[in-house]
């Protein structure tokens, strides 16, 4: 992925030799991160183990599905080829990140390069397909993510059959790779619940099924903030949202809350993102002070009509 997706504001908020500076890629930083990530889902692994069979295991199911979902701040890293210095490291790790969550990270690429060229805008962003909800009702039946999990369901089968239909934004010479890719995916799901089931064990229901079902809904409010409410328009100041959120939710979303500064600067890797945000803070829009506030603005300005974003 190239950086031919950086925002077309006009804006020059950071001097050429900073931006060399805070751009410098690691793959010790990025293994790192990962290594932390991945420790964090075994301590889960190890929570439900020991607590089957009581209520207890309830949240550690939920922790181990928050630990799954965030997987996705790791996606969104490697498909920008910021999470290490390393091309071919970058691809393997996006890859099986994407795994949990029903994700392709070979066509999310591709997707998230085209949400880069055309941020905010109705007739080019995929990512406001569908749009963002108009409505309280459709803002919780996003929020419950079920659109999410049925629209992951009918791209899979789609992709696989070689049906771009929707997906213009996939170039013609990338299709072949991406439908291999999303077919190698499928048969290791295939392989996975077959082997479950010859040896009578319930482990994906455990320790990833249903903790990604609980915990999707979290990570779909948490996407729901970064642009909803914002300018339609290539301002990157404008149309998009940096919020100020606590250490946790950074250290598990690799930094992501810095939006506005990941989409001014997407060659900047997530480790350089808060020395980032430390030179630009005065110059954003929309920086919000938490999640729950901003989600709580964007219900109360809402119409009351139920409806659905299918």
């Amino acid at each position: 992925m190239t950086d031919a997706s950086v925002n077309r504001s006009s804006h020059r908020l950071v001097s050429p030799a900073d931006l060399k500076a805070l751009s410098q890629r690691s793959d010790a930083k990025g293994l790192a991160r990962l290594a932390l990530h991945a420790g964090l889902i075994a301590l889960a692994s190890y929570a439900i183990w020991r607590t089957q069979g009581t209520l207890w295991v309830l949240p550690a199911m939920l922790l181990q599905g928050l630990f799954l979902v965030t997987l996705f701040a790791t996606i969104h890293e490697t498909v920008h080829y910021t999470a290490f210095r390393n091309r071919r490291l970058n691809e393997a790790v996006g890859w099986i990140a994407a795994l949990p969550s029903l994700l392709n990270s070979t066509y999310y690429k591709h997707f998230h390069l085209a949400h880069h060229r055309h941020t905010q805008d109705p007739a080019r962003d995929p990512e406001l397909t569908p749009p963002p909800p108009t409505t309280r009702g459709e803002f919780w039946w996003r929020i419950t993510a079920i659109p999410y999990w049925i629209g992951r369901f009918r791209s899979l089968g789609k992709l696989a059959a070689g049906n771009f239909q929707g997906a213009d934004f996939v170039p013609d010479k990338a299709r072949g790779e991406v439908v291999r890719s999303v077919r190698l995916m499928i048969a290791f799901y295939a392989l996975v619940l077959a082997g479950a089931v010859a040896t009578g064990s319930a482990w994906p229901l455990l320790y990833w099924i249903v903790p990604v079902v609980m915990a999707q809904p979290f990570l779909r409010a948490y996407l729901l903030t970064e642009h909803t409410g914002c300018s339609e328009d290539a301002n990157g100041l404008t149309n998009t949202r940096t919020t100020l959120a606590a250490w946790p939710v950074r250290l598990l979303m690799w930094n992501m809350p810095f939006h506005v500064e990941h989409h001014l600067y997407p060659s900047i890797p997530f480790h350089a993102l808060p020395a980032l945000h430390g030179k630009i803070s005065g110059d954003l829009t929309h920086l919000a002070p938490g999640y729950l506030p901003t989600l709580r603005t964007i219900h109360a300005g809402l119409g009351a009509t139920p409806g659905r974003a299918a």
